[in-house]
Parts: structure tokens; sequence; C-alpha cells
């Protein structure tokens, strides 16, 4: 057996001292445990924010449905014909249009309200009126009243506000039982906050609230306002929060601090700005009981977004689906290129076709990388050099592959997987990312997109060798740049820009 040091031995103790303080708060109800889902983890869950649209549209059905049913019931009674389906389609379509513009302008359909067990009767009863006196008028302005019978506008408005009185109860009933049965899925989050401020947040009010999920949340060791500058124990809680939320996909990071500690704020928001994902500051246990008084209303969460994503979700698709079709048509495409550059690779020097080398994606997440063998080595680890002019490494057919770029054409598969994107920073070794992540203060800040087969600094001339620090400075400062102005049209001109690059064969070798 290996002896132990003294050393080994304390930090043993001590680690087990931490867990035993963990496990007895835990077991004290100190920290709300987030919910453990058994048979409804495998259930089809509402997203959050689905509900609020969901209300909207099923009121809009049901109010179109009762002026059909209402009037045309009233016709065929008294009448025994329906003649004016048409017009009672029409004064439906416009009344549910009001309802749930009204509705939506009100705060009738935040997501509060939806979870809230306070009876909306009067406030649904007050919007129909409202939408009956306006329906009155539209049809006084365009002379239409005399094409709708009394009767049938009566039970129309009786049945749609029964309809919607009734519905509104089922709902929030349902809203209530798919919540407790785990079924609403929120953005899912890492918590981060201080001892006290954790104790009084539970996982329900998250939900409820501000429509987040809990993965898991991490307690910032200290609460001390007086330092200027981050503790170890500090600065590793902020490394534990940002590695659960790049492991297990967290959507945003979210902030459980006093307000009034306003100096600890700031130094956890510049600390956080090296990851991508939003972070959102929740009102402290102050503010929410203030806000839970009856006597104030509030029609909007207190939280407040101190760090957006660098893409909103409809610019992230956008991205996503030009990625998706250019790698798809690309591999087509260049399928016989590929095979050629496989049977010379195996032809020239013994080795595997492909080379695979780790890499760090958006939010630093780690994936290995495809490339075609150009060189007699094939590293991957704490050393790594880069390849450089006249470089003995290099093979003969690996020096062709690399002049024409042709070695990068494997990466396509990388933009599939949804690893890499068509345009971005390029992604560098493991052991680069680490040498000048320490270099250079905003080099982490390439994480915040999905990196690219090629970029704009790459078309900007800062291709191949970094041998000096200033060169990667600028690759970095080009990728800032790329990353504060994206847009799909910047994405097109860095794609035929980078076709004159191939001709041009600058800094390639």
């Amino acid at each position: 057996m290996i002896p132990q040091s003294s050393t080994d031995l304390e930090q043993r103790e001590q680690l087990a001292k931490r867990l035993a303080e963990t496990a007895s708060e835990e077991a004290s109800g100190l920290y709300p445990r987030p919910v453990q889902i058994g048979r409804a983890g495998h259930k089809l869950k509402l997203p959050y924010f689905a509900i609020q649209n969901t209300l909207a549209f099923i009121d809009a059905c049901l109010i179109i449905s009762a002026s059909l049913l209402g009037g045309g019931l009233y016709q065929m009674f008294v009448m025994g014909d329906f003649k004016n389906a048409d017009q009672l389609l029409g004064a439906g379509m416009t009344a549910a249009l009001l309802y749930v513009l009204i509705g939506q302008s009100s705060g009738f359909y935040d997501l509060r309200t939806a979870f809230s067990k306070r009876k909306d009767f009067g406030r649904i009863f007050g919007q129909w009126a409202l939408v009956s006196l306006l329906l009155t008028l539209l049809a006084f302005l365009l002379k239409a009243g005399a094409s709708f019978s009394r009767g049938s506008i009566i039970c129309f408005g009786l049945l749609a506000l029964s309809l919607l009185l009734l519905f509104r109860r089922i709902s929030k009933r349902f809203v209530a039982s798919a919540v407790a049965e785990g079924q609403v899925q929120g953005r899912r989050a890492i918590v981060l906050g201080t001892r006290n401020e954790l104790a009084t947040l539970g996982v329900d009010e998250l939900l409820e609230r501000f429509g987040l999920t809990e993965i898991e949340r991490v307690v910032f060791s200290s609460n001390d306002n007086t330092r200027f500058s981050m503790t170890d124990d500090e600065s590793a809680s902020l490394s534990r929060a940002l590695a659960i939320a790049r492991e297990r996909g967290a959507n945003e990071i979210v902030l459980a601090f006093p307000w009034n500690d306003t100096r600890k704020l700031e130094l956890v928001r510049d600390q956080l700005r090296i990851s991508p994902l939003p972070v959102q500051l929740l009102p402290d246990r102050r503010i929410r009981s203030l806000a839970e008084n009856p006597s104030f209303r509030l029609r909007k969460s207190l939280s407040i977004e101190i760090q957006r994503g660098p893409l909103s979700r409809t610019e992230q698709l956008s991205k996503r689906l030009v990625d998706m079709t250019g790698a798809a048509l690309g591999l087509i495409i260049l399928t016989p290129l590929m095979l050629l550059s496989a049977i010379a690779i195996k032809l020239d020097s013994p080795g595997p076709v492909f080379f695979r080398q780790r890499r760090k994606g958006f939010n630093a997440k780690q994936f290995p990388i495809f490339k075609f063998r150009t060189m007699t080595v094939m590293e991957d680890g704490a050393s790594v050099v880069q390849a450089r002019r006249f470089d003995p490494r290099v093979t003969r057919v690996g020096r062709i592959l690399r002049q024409s770029s042709i070695d990068e054409v494997p990466q396509l598969l990388n933009v599939l997987f949804g690893d890499m994107s068509l345009v971005g920073p390029r992604p560098h070794a493991l052991a680069h990312d680490d040498h000048y992540g320490d270099l250079l203060s905003a080099y982490a800040f390439r994480h915040h997109v999905k990196p690219g087969i090629t970029g704009w600094a790459q078309v900007k001339g800062f291709r191949g060798e970094t041998a000096r620090v200033e060169q990667m400075k600028g690759r970095v400062d080009c990728d800032l740049w790329y990353i504060n102005n994206w847009s799909l049209a910047l994405d097109v001109k860095i794609l035929v820009l980078t076709c004159l690059e191939l001709v041009r064969s600058r800094n390639a070798y």
C-alpha cells in the first residue's frame, strides 16, 4: 500500500466535514431540493411559455364556436333556418381578436395569473363586457347592425361568457395538476446564490413565478461584502456553476443574492461574462415578501436580466437551418473529392484517414473535431505544436490538402452534429486554449457562439500559425467583432470571401 501523507489526510478530513455539513443542511430542509420526477419524467412535458399562447388560442376558439353555435341554434329554433353563418363567423372572429388583445394588454394571460388560485370571474366578465361594447360600436359605424338579430347576439354573448368562465376554471385545475406532477418544463437553469437566499427559494416558486426548472443549485460560499476581490471559495463556486451549466445543457444562470450587496453582484457579473448563457438576477427575499402583499399588483416578474445571450432564439434557429442545409449540400457535392482524398492519404503514408482532436465549442464544451490526416503525428494533449512553414511532419499529400483546405472538409460532419457552424471563430487545440486564455483576457469570449469552419478572422488574414501573441490577439479581436455584429448577411459575405482566400492560399501550410 502507498503511505498517505499528513496533507492528504487533512484534505480528506476537510472534504468529509463539508459533505457532512451539506447532508445535514439538506436533511433539515435548508435547501429545497429539485423535484425528483419518477414516471412523469417519461411523459410529454408542456413548455412553460406555451401555456400563455395555448390559453389565448383556446379562448379565441371558444368565442368563435359560441358565435356560430349560439346564433345558429337561435335561428334554427325561432326561424327554422340558418342563413347568415358567414356574418356570425366574422363577428366571432372579431370578438375573439378583441378579447385576446385586451387580455394580453391587461396581463390576463400572464403566466402568474394562470398559476394563481384567485378566481377570475370579475376580470372575464369585465373583458367580455368591453368586447361587447366594442362590437356594438363597430356594427354601428359599419351600419351592419340590421344584419344580426338581437336574439342571436344575446345567445352568442351568454354562451361565450359561460364557455370562457368554464374553461378558465378547468384550465387552472389542469395547470395546477400539471405542475404538481412535474409535467411543465421551464427554462433549464443553474441557481447560484447565498445560503440565506437559497433557503427561502423553493423549486415550485421558481417555476410558477419565473418559468425556471432548476437543474441544480450552487451555494455561493461567502456572504462577506467588504472584499474587493473573489475569495478562493467564491471562485470555486462560480467555476462549479459554470461547469454544471456546461455539462447539463442549462439554458441560463440565475442569481439569488441580496440586492443591497452591490459589490458582490458586480464581481459575480464580471466573472460570469465568460459564459454565453443569459444571466438573470432574481428578487431577493425582502423584495419577494413585498411583492406577495395583496395590496400590490405586479404584472411582470421583478427579475433583472443582467446578461443576454449573444444570439436570440430566432437568430440561433435561422443560423442552424443555414448550417444544416449548407453542410448537407456540401457533403453531397464533395463526396467524390473526399473519397479521392482518403485513397491518396492511405497510399501516401501509414495511419488513419481521419485525424480527430479535442476542441472547445459553444460554452467551452469539448467535442472531437474531424479533419483529414495531413501529418505523421496525432497530437492531442497538454502539448500541441502548431504546423509551421516547411514543417517536416506534414506528409506530401497532406501539404496539398492543407494548402487547398480540403483537410477541413470533414468538419461538415461536425456542423451536422451541431458541434460547429459553417461560420464562426475557429476552434483551437485544448493546449492552445489554455495557453492563450491565460495571456488574453478576452479569449474566452470566443466560446459565446459555436466555432466555425471559417470565420471573419480567416478572411481578414489571420489564418494559419500564430507564432506571436499579437497574431492571436488580432484573431481574437476579429472573432469578437463577428460575435457582436453577427447577421446572416455577414455569414454569407464570409463564405464568399473564404472562396477567394482558398484561391490565394494565404498562410496555408
